[in-house]
């Protein structure tokens, strides 16, 4: 009896050891991926902004409340602050993507590093960004705008322009795909 209670002990013992051993912690993940310390929001800007080319090695998705970031084993929710609201735009002309949570890391829109004209207002027509960006690497603009608004975005590139509404009330998208310029 006391040899069944004893091998028990060891298996007990071992199992908790080697998943100790083998477990990905949330700090580890972000640790790996160079993340660690950084706010939700540092981390969406740091990586919608980088000039990796995409897909990148591990997974990346803006949320209306937070981004998840994984590295293929462990997925770690970081949390957004609240009354922000993360939008990424990618504007195009000939070719786009389906798309409703923005991927920092495979997301990849059409026009890469160039030069837009961003305007983008509220239902009641306040104009909460009006700006000469340029897309990042990815081919996208993104911005932190207040969250429960519903308005247009309007982006034009030379004689180029295209619109289209936006939202960021609960269950909203945070990647628009949509915006053709003609």
């Amino acid at each position: 009896m006391r040899s069944r209670l004893r091998l028990a002990a060891v298996v007990v013992a071992a199992t908790a050891v080697l998943a100790g051993c083998s477990a990905t912690s949330d700090d580890d993940v972000l640790a790996d991926l160079g993340l660690d310390g950084l706010t939700g929001q540092e981390i969406v800007t740091r990586l919608d902004t980088s000039t990796d080319s995409r897909p990148l090695n591990f997974t990346a998705s803006v949320r209306e409340d937070e981004v998840l970031v994984g590295d293929g084993t462990a997925e770690v929710a970081v949390p957004l602050d609240e009354g922000e609201f993360y939008v990424s735009i990618a504007p195009y002309i000939e070719t786009t993507h389906e798309c409703y949570f923005h991927s920092l890391a495979t997301c990849q829109g059409e026009l890469v590093d160039e030069p837009v004209e961003v305007t983008i207002t509220d239902a009641d027509g306040v104009v909460l960004v009006e700006e000469s960006a340029t897309t990042y690497s990815n081919g996208f603009v993104g911005y932190w705008l207040p969250e429960d608004v519903e308005g247009t975005i309007e982006i034009t590139q030379g004689d180029l322009s295209g619109n289209v509404p936006f939202s960021t009330t609960e269950g909203s998208p945070t990647c628009v795909t949509t915006l053709q310029l003609t």
